[in-house]
């Protein structure tokens, strides 16, 4: 499978084509749209989200709510629209890049000084056509009951040590939640953050975790570091635009542990669905590059929006002087965003990994080699 985006941010629309899906796979567009809306969701977002009313529209590859297996391409369209292909815009060149964005070293790579044509595609945007691509793969793996969630740990210096016990767990305890926090309290000292950080005129990131549930064992391979589901995870989210750091499993905190402590015993039950199983879950779902049946957990961490109402210092590219950098629409705080979006980067690399295991042609050839595999698997010995 392979994923194509397209669009400017203040183009007509943003687009995406998804080649390689398999055939036979039930598309409800309504669950593009409602994860669009979630996408546009979370205290701390700017006046864009006010303007935008983004709604997919599926142009080829679903017959009849159904995926046909050829090429999906789906539209969004943009409302505030502000460059065209074919006809002069007459905005103003931008010539002073923002610290921290594609602006300075995307103008010398292109050898552009209007920083406008770096921004427009750098921006973040473009992550539309991405949950929508998201959201395909998403129904795709809810056929093999894989289910999806998010939730935030931390904004800025405010942290939530909460733990959930599943992703029912995760969409229940978040559902009414303004910064999609599993604690009450703690979602009122991150609103709060917020609320200090726009009033000085300043930006907060955060902290995001992902959980994948009932993704299958055998997921990835060993064989080649690029087929590793760990690697292939950790670049997807990387991808994501301000996304600076990822942990999978105990991530980082690996490193201050006694292998004794931090691995994961095996243990084998006859009545466990799978046979084998552990009790704890360090590893994130992942060991030796596959999945191991286990829930896979992964952290992003989201660096503070670049783009500030009160400006860094900068260079105009015009005459190497000395400038404020330029102040486009943005938000505080995204971390609520970026959470959906890691959500559908995430589901991408999983079903990409799914498709090479278990082929890719359709959904009945699928579904027959995924049963076939599961019990072989448990008459392994």
């Amino acid at each position: 499978m392979r994923i194509l985006t397209a669009g400017e941010s203040h183009g007509e629309y943003e687009s995406v084509i998804i080649e390689g899906f398999p055939k036979g796979v039930k598309i409800n567009l309504g669950l593009i749209n409602s994860e669009l809306k979630r996408r546009m969701s979370g205290f701390g977002r700017g006046k864009r989200m006010a303007i935008e009313n983004d709604t997919a529209s599926i142009v080829s590859g679903i017959r009849a709510g159904e995926s046909l297996g050829s090429p999906i391409t789906i539209l969004v369209k943009n409302k505030d629209a502000k460059i065209f292909s074919q006809k002069n815009d007459k905005l103003s060149k931008l010539t002073v890049p923002r610290p921290s964005h594609a602006d300075l070293t995307g103008a010398l790579k292109y050898g552009d000084i209007d920083v406008r044509n770096m921004l427009e595609r750098s921006s973040a945007r473009e992550t539309v056509a991405r949950v929508c691509a998201g959201s395909i793969c998403k129904q795709f793996l809810k056929t093999f009951d894989v289910a999806i969630a998010s939730f935030t740990v931390g904004v800025g210096s405010v942290c939530d040590n909460t733990k959930p016990k599943n992703v029912s767990d995760i969409i229940r305890m978040t559902k009414k939640s303004l910064i999609n926090c599993l604690d009450k309290k703690r979602e009122k000292i991150m609103v709060e953050e917020i609320k200090t950080a726009e009033k000085n005129k300043d930006t907060l990131g955060g902290i995001s975790e992902i959980w994948l549930e009932n993704v299958p064992f055998g997921i990835g391979s060993f064989m080649h570091y690029d087929r590793r589901l760990d690697a292939k995870l950790a670049g997807y989210l990387m991808g994501i635009p301000a996304v600076k750091g990822v942990e999978i499993g105990l991530g980082f905190d690996y490193a201050r542990q006694f292998g004794s402590k931090a691995h994961d015993s095996i243990y084998y039950s006859k009545s466990a669905e799978r046979g084998f199983y552990r009790k704890t879950n360090n590893s994130g779902g992942i060991e030796g590059g596959m999945s191991n049946g286990e829930v896979i957990v992964a952290r992003i961490a989201m660096k503070p929006i670049a783009t500030l109402p009160r400006p860094l210092e900068s260079v105009d590219l015009k005459n190497n002087k000395p400038h404020s950098a330029i102040v486009e629409r943005s938000d505080t705080c995204a971390i609520v965003a970026c959470g959906v979006i890691a959500e559908s980067m995430a589901a991408i690399a999983v079903v990409e990994s799914f498709l090479e295991k278990f082929g890719c042609d359709s959904l009945e050839e699928i579904t027959d080699n995924y049963k076939s595999y599961l019990l072989r698997a448990r008459n392994l010995s």
